[in-house]
């Protein structure tokens, strides 16, 4: 598959919807560095806080430079308003926090970023219940929804093992319910996905990823009509205080403009090196969605470069000495980046759990970066042959 890019996305990612006389002529929006604005009348002043989401008051709120940034990524997913966070997780939380209430059930389907989970989890002492759902047909999506289902949460590709959901089918049902749709889209990006034109509610990113893609800035991002985000605004990101800053956003900026470029050579090398493992003698499978001739699901219009493979083995050591001896792909957690990484979630005393949640103990997870395909397939060739 060779990867589309809508044309209107590359003029987005690239400034060309920036008001230059706003910015002075200059070609990348200023840092408006400051926590609050000043009015010049206490009545104005009030005017403004009555509607905070909308105006400039105090920088935990609105910020210029975050906005220009927000513009962007709203556009990029075809929403009405997109709003920006410290974090990825700040984002999730958010969500969660703003838009549910106790005696709520959230199901999450498909396998779903590990401190999502962990936050599910937590909120059930708030009496707010949730399931995990990992067959992912309709049927079971339909079977596995309660009288008390408020939102379906899902990651298409998902976690680990990048299985693929029927966005369109799940929404469609999910909207007969009055269930709200939540998509996780860090991983496909706005370039090679877009939920909200398959129906779903509300878009998340951990914009930390491809969206900044040099690993040097922590970020999260909420796609979503004006009612849900004013919602999510008042109820979660203005009292949990995980405001952006100025500089983050700035940076962001940066790697919007090159996000395109760089998306399509994770796509190519990501393929390749994929490709390579799936012929290895000592690897027993490899989850990329570019690989499955048979998904009926796919609403991608490119991969990025995450990706995992399974070991002909599940023994922790064999697991260790595969990574130990990578020295092209880093040994650290996240993703997204320029540089490659590898990750394994065998700690060597989980086996069953990993089991339980349908992943391979011998799994190994690969971030391919922009080092070159060539060098990384030598790199995994000699770490599978030692």
């Amino acid at each position: 598959m060779k990867p589309k890019i809508d044309p209107e996305d590359e003029l987005i990612c690239l400034g060309h919807g920036e008001d230059l006389a706003a910015q002075m002529g200059a070609m990348a929006p200023p840092v408006v560095q400051t926590s609050l604005f000043a009015f010049p009348s206490h009545g104005e002043l009030m005017d403004g806080l009555r509607t905070e989401s909308r105006n400039h008051v105090y920088s935990r709120g609105q910020n210029p430079t975050v906005e220009s940034v927000e513009e962007k990524i709203a556009a990029l997913e075809r929403g009405e308003r997109a709003k920006l966070f410290a974090s990825g997780m700040s984002a999730i939380s958010s969500v969660l926090y703003g838009l549910l209430k106790s005696g709520d059930h959230v199901l999450f389907v498909n396998q779903t970023y590990g401190p999502t989970m962990q936050l599910a989890e937590y909120m059930r002492r708030f009496g707010v219940e949730h399931d995990l759902l990992l067959d992912v047909d309709i049927d079971s999506v339909r079977q596995a929804i309660r009288p008390e289902t408020r939102m379906i949460w899902l990651e298409s590709p998902g976690t680990m093992t990048f299985l693929t959901l029927d966005i369109a089918a799940i929404t469609a049902l999910a909207k007969e319910r009055e269930i709200l749709t939540v998509h996780d889209n860090s991983w496909a990006t706005p370039l090679f996905q877009k939920p909200l034109t398959l129906g779903v509610d509300i878009v998340v990113h951990s914009a930390t990823k491809y969206i900044g893609g040099h690993s040097d800035v922590v970020a999260g991002a909420v796609v979503a009509n004006e009612e849900l985000l004013e919602t999510v605004f008042y109820n979660a990101f203005l009292l949990n205080g995980g405001a952006l800053g100025p500089w983050d956003a700035w940076l962001l900026n940066r790697g919007l403009r090159t996000m395109p470029v760089r998306i399509r050579q994770h796509h190519a090398d990501g393929l390749a090196v994929a490709r390579y493992l799936a012929e290895h003698p000592r690897v027993r499978h490899v989850h990329h969605p570019g690989l499955d001739d048979e998904d009926d699901n796919s609403t991608l219009s490119g991969y990025s470069g995450l990706f995992s493979f399974e070991l002909d083995s599940d023994n922790y050591e064999d697991v260790k000495r595969v990574v130990n001896g990578l020295t092209r792909f880093r040994i650290g957690v996240s993703w997204g980046g320029v540089e490659s990484l590898v990750i394994a979630p065998n700690r060597g005393d989980n086996a069953e759990a990993l089991r339980a949640k349908r992943v391979a103990p011998g799994l190994i997870r690969l971030s391919v970066g922009l080092e070159g395909a060539q060098i990384l397939i030598a790199d995994l060739r000699s770490a599978l042959d030692i």
